[in-house]
């Protein structure tokens, strides 16, 4: 696959001049949950985003795990670094195409506020453990908790941010509902998410913004780049490896024969870093041509388009399949990985049925009140608690409570 053309990319724009007919307007928001005034100083996007990053659940994902558990070295990313590289590869993206960069790197930034201690094993685990009282969805959770668990604010739970983010959080990944059948694309639509639209109603039989579209794509290329940086430190991957996989064997060839033996150090880094820039570009070639059909003039038409906008070429796309297969097989599903993934797994289920069985050992505000409250809603008390849980909490919260707990070794 060849990269993307100069012509190509100079025909986008890159940002310079007026914001885009179909870029989303701070000035034209829908609003937030809660009245406030406007500020003065910031933008209403630019409000969200400061919000986020001044969160308590921003600052939690520092000790959430992305692949590996922090214990296992300092330079492997955690869900915070994640969620910050995300960010950069999301304002990039928008700026290539004059839309507003502070709602796309919020999008970003609140993308894996629901995630749970010990990264997707928790969220597995805390779903099987509150199947008889509706599941357990971590873009669900991250609603919660930028609408309800968030307390902040003197007059308001969450962090009332605006309809656009909350939207872009909920749907970044394509509409939840089947216009034309009513039914859950991907399944029941998580009732967290529907009970908040009795109140909001975020559409989620529409596409997201370009913004959150962007966003949600290079979660794509954030991790499917820097997994292998991650990879190759861990002892998990080899370039030899790599070499199966025609991606990155074409961006080994480039490496290789423009600095032939280089460390493996450097050879690792040249090579994630070219890998995203492939990406990028051609995220922003084919989302490009996409626009061209439509030509829409609003960002009204690009909840309407019926499409995604912001995808990879076909391509790129089955190569970055391909990616994710290799991945999915040598790294996620490593005997080591799948190890400490299932002592994880105990941490999450003991924990879950000791605080169903004595809630008032979740102490402060979880255990308050908690003899009012049937068994669901019970269940969702512990589920929100456990969610919000570092891997370090969850790990000293199960010594209190258990003789013996894992290493995750």
């Amino acid at each position: 696959m060849q990269p993307v053309s100069d012509e190509t990319l100079q025909g986008i724009g890159f940002g310079l001049g007026e914001r885009a007919v179909y870029a989303t307007d701070p000035a034209k928001s829908r609003g937030r949950f809660t009245e406030e005034p406007r500020s003065r100083t910031r933008t209403e996007f630019q409000r969200d985003r400061d919000r986020i990053v001044h969160s308590t659940a921003f600052r939690r994902l520092k000790h959430k795990t992305q692949v590996f558990f922090s214990h296992e070295g300092d330079h492997y990313r955690t869900r915070l670094t994640h969620t910050i590289e995300v960010s950069q590869i999301a304002r990039a993206l928008a700026r290539a195409f004059r839309l507003d960069e502070d709602l796309a790197e919020a999008v970003a930034l609140v993308h894996d506020f629901g995630h749970t201690p010990f990264g997707h094993t928790g969220e597995d685990v805390l779903d099987e453990c509150m199947a008889g009282y509706g599941g357990f969805d971590h873009n669900a959770q991250a609603l919660r908790v930028v609408t309800k668990l968030e307390r902040r604010y003197a007059e308001f739970d969450g962090l009332n941010l605006t309809w656009e983010t909350l939207e872009g959080l909920v749907k970044h990944n394509g509409p939840l509902v089947d216009p034309a059948t009513g039914k859950g694309v991907h399944g029941p639509v998580p009732q967290t998410i529907l009970n908040f639209c009795e109140l909001m109603d975020l559409e989620i039989d529409k596409h997201a913004g370009l913004e959150a579209q962007l966003a949600a794509i290079s979660d794509d290329i954030a991790y499917n780049t820097h997994d292998i940086d991650d990879g190759l430190r861990a002892g998990l991957l080899t370039f030899d490896m790599l070499r199966e996989v025609t991606l990155p064997r074409e961006i080994l060839d480039e490496v290789d024969g423009l600095y032939p033996g280089l460390d493996d150090s450097r050879r690792g880094h040249e090579t994630t870093r070219r890998l995203i820039t492939r990406m990028v570009e051609d995220v922003i070639s084919q989302t490009g041509a996409n626009l061209e059909r439509p030509k829409p003039a609003s960002v009204a038409d690009i909840y309407e388009a019926g499409e995604t906008m912001a995808v990879f070429t076909p391509e790129m796309a089955v190569l970055e399949k391909e990616l994710k297969t290799f991945m999915f097989a040598n790294m996620y599903r490593h005997p080591t990985v799948m190890r400490v993934r299932a002592q994880a797994e105990d941490i999450v289920r003991d924990l879950f049925s000791a605080f169903m069985e004595h809630p008032e050992k979740m102490g402060g505000i979880w255990s308050v009140q908690f003899a009012q409250l049937d068994e669901a809603a019970l269940a969702r008390r512990v589920a929100d608690y456990l969610a919000g849980m570092t891997d370090t909490f969850a790990q000293s919260e199960h010594r209190r409570l258990f003789d013996h707990t894992p290493e995750l070794r």
